[in-house]
């Protein structure tokens, strides 16, 4: 069986932030991907981003530096 392991997870208001931080993943190679919002977190939007826990600091350079607009940014136990 798998065990639940932390997870970066970011949330957007809208959809558009959320594809927008798709877009700039695929260009750019910031790490993770498109997933749901977890039950645990409440966003604006329905969809949010996950990554490894140990990318976290690329991850956020990548939102910063891209100056990509989000809404929370969380340590979620994810499988």
């Amino acid at each position: 069986m798998r065990e639940k392991t932390l997870k970066q997870v970011v949330t957007f208001a809208t959809t558009s932030d959320a594809m927008a931080m798709e877009a700039a993943a695929r260009e750019f190679g910031i790490p993770g991907r498109v997933i749901p919002v977890p039950s645990e977190i409440s966003a604006g939007c329905g969809l949010s981003w996950c990554a490894g826990i140990d990318e976290k600091e690329a991850l956020l350079a990548g939102i910063e530096k891209h100056s990509l607009s989000y809404e929370g940014f969380f340590e979620v136990l994810m499988y």
